[in-house]
């Protein structure tokens, strides 16, 4: 008896459900038959009470046109998962009911009539079940949303931006010739002049006196990937006139012309692991992984290829220490180095000149209350195998003949360190003849130890007040045994023979920015104004900031910008720098940008 009780219960239930689900069936098929409701200020009333106040927020202000549209796409993909929560439950009902009759005919005598209660504990718990029965199905199988990406592409963030600059260079008279050593570098070696050959021509040198004009854009697309359990992966491409490490920046008919189209470079690709806030572990090309606040030291569109570890930890309230590590290869040699086919030994195999940076970073932030924030730190780096050497003697005929030592050129630089020769090649008297084919090395080592730091005031929320201050000092400057090897960076002398040398180790940028720390919305807005001064080897060239006096070091002077919101992720930047040389010949350049950006 208790059995068939308890059939004639279950399915009672089933139907008193779709009963009572069954109006908003039919009131929610009625609607996805016909128009979605769409938002506007002036809507017409809806018979949907939940439309209804949208649009009475929306024409209220409270409530964007954006954000009231996706709220009425919740409420239709909840709908929807109640329509087809109500119609399985139906289905189920149904079966439920012919189960239940078939049962109590099978054991009830011809004529037995039944009276059937189910209570209403009873009715809730099978409508519970019945509706997370679904949701779960819908959730899985992806139609819990219609129109939403399958579930492994809603794990992938796209984000960009694009920037359109006018950029306006402009050189005083009396500015030097300065050597290019990179363009010697990365091409073929310069014939200096010796006792068997006299070069008519100059070595490759920067623009120093014609002003220019250019229209240059950078455009950049990435996306972030969420695999699982604290594992990410990123991806971003980016424009560029050259692999340089820098800049990202592509001129406007600089590329052949005539509409030429333009590269794209791989800029960042790397897995992340960070189970926790606190701490992440990264492996491949990604973001500059040490806290800077300037660009005196690293330009802040550096990507960093190998490994570094990030962790931080709050020990008192509003003090939280971190510290930054890694490993980066710099240059690796290549599998099948230069052959030297003219020394006398016969044809050698030049050795490995693999070249590292590794670096350390610890620092701490300082809440003194909710407007006032210091955060300091301090690291150290240490580039291996940066400094050139002196080759053996090496007997060179043409261009394309190598020595040992010049696989320690830089395989890319801007300007302001000190050069030494690398090749070791004496002069010889007829039959044999060398000619001073010459490659150029880093004359210095650099082991530079950086001081940063910036002190955020936000009493005027949302405008801030941030002081930043960096120094760098490279403790591997030997003064002494450069000036014994250097090539450049001679102090002037009156009668134009090159002076003493006079390059350095230090330097140092202060800079103080009023206004929003985020440009995101209309009328947002900063300004701000600084000095900076670096000498020729505090910090390898490369790495450096490319805007300031054309990039490089052995640059002072002072930079002025600001930037305005002209909607939402648009805004526009101007900035003013001038910069002059500190060692060597004369150099100096006033530099105006005019961007307009976008990010999405």
């Amino acid at each position: 008896m208790w059995r068939e009780l308890r059939t004639r219960e279950v399915a009672t239930t089933a139907l008193v459900l779709v009963a009572c689900a069954a109006p908003a069936a039919a009131q929610d098929d009625s609607v996805a038959q016909g128009k979605r409701p769409t938002v506007s200020r002036a809507a017409a009333p809806s018979s949907n009470a939940t439309v209804n106040l949208i649009n009475l927020l929306v024409k209220q202000g409270t409530l964007s046109e954006e954000q009231a549209a996706a709220l009425i796409k919740q409420a239709d993909d909840e709908a929807y998962v109640a329509r087809q929560a109500t119609r399985d439950a139906a289905a189920k009902a149904d079966s439920a009911e012919k189960k239940a009759t078939g049962a109590a005919d099978a054991v009830s005598p011809p004529g037995t009539k039944r009276v059937t209660y189910v209570p209403e504990i009873v009715r809730k718990q099978l409508r519970e079940e019945i509706r997370a029965e679904v949701m779960d199905r819908a959730h899985k199988e992806g139609w819990a949303s219609p129109g939403l990406y399958p579930e492994w592409a809603q794990r992938i963030k796209f984000y960009g931006d694009i920037r359109a600059r006018y950029e306006g260079d402009f050189f005083p008279p009396g500015n030097g010739p300065l050597q290019n050593f990179n363009a010697t570098n990365t091409g073929s070696p310069f014939l200096e002049d010796n006792a068997n050959a006299v070069n008519p021509y100059f070595p490759p040198t920067y623009n120093t006196s014609q002003d220019r004009n250019r229209f240059r854009f950078r455009a950049r697309l990435g996306a972030d990937v969420n695999l699982f359990d604290g594992f990410t992966a990123g991806l971003r491409i980016a424009t560029g006139e050259s692999s340089s490490p820098v800049s990202l920046n592509q001129t406007f008919g600089g590329n052949g012309g005539n509409f030429s189209k333009y590269a794209l470079w791989l800029d960042r690709a790397f897995v992340k692991y960070q189970p926790t806030q606190d701490f992440a572990a990264s492996v491949g090309r990604f973001d500059n992984p040490f806290w800077s606040p300037t660009d005196l030291v690293w330009y802040r569109d550096l990507g960093f290829d190998g490994l570094a570890v990030q962790a931080r930890q709050e020990i008192a309230e509003g003090l939280t220490p971190f510290f930054a590590g890694g490993a980066f290869p710099v240059f690796n040699t290549d599998l099948n180095a230069g052959l030297n086919t003219v020394d006398l030994s016969g044809p050698i195999k030049s050795p490995s000149r693999d070249k590292w940076l590794f670096g350390a970073q610890g620092g701490f932030a300082a809440r003194f209350d909710p407007e006032t924030i210091l955060t300091m730190a301090v690291a150290y780096y240490d580039f291996t195998n940066a400094q050139g050497k002196l080759s053996s003697t090496c007997l060179v005929a043409t261009a394309s003949d190598s020595c040992n030592t010049d696989l320690l050129r830089p395989p890319f630089a801007q300007k302001g360190n000190t050069y030494m020769r690398l090749r070791d090649i004496p002069t010889l008297i007829s039959p044999v003849t060398t000619l001073n084919y010459q490659y150029y090395g880093l004359a210095s080592d650099f082991r530079p130890v950086v001081a940063s730091a910036q002190l955020d005031f936000a009493q005027f929320y949302p405008i801030h007040v941030v002081l930043d201050a960096e120094y760098v000092w490279n403790t591997a400057f030997n003064r002494s045994a450069m000036a014994a090897v250097a090539v450049n960076n001679f102090g002037p002398t009156g009668n134009g023979d090159p002076g003493p040398y006079n390059g350095g180790n230090q330097g140092w940028l202060a800079r103080l920015t009023v206004g929003n720390k985020q440009i995101k919305h209309l009328w947002d807005w900063n300004a701000h104004v600084g000095y900076k001064y670096l000498e020729s080897d505090a910090m390898v060239d490369a790495f450096v900031d490319s805007d300031f006096g054309l990039g490089g070091t052995n640059l002072k002077g002072y930079f002025i910008g600001g930037n305005v919101g002209l909607g939402e992720n648009i805004w526009a930047s101007v900035r003013w720098m001038s910069a002059n040389n500190i060692a060597g010949l004369p150099y100096a350049v006033d530099i105006v940008q005019l961007d307009l950006n976008a990010r999405f």
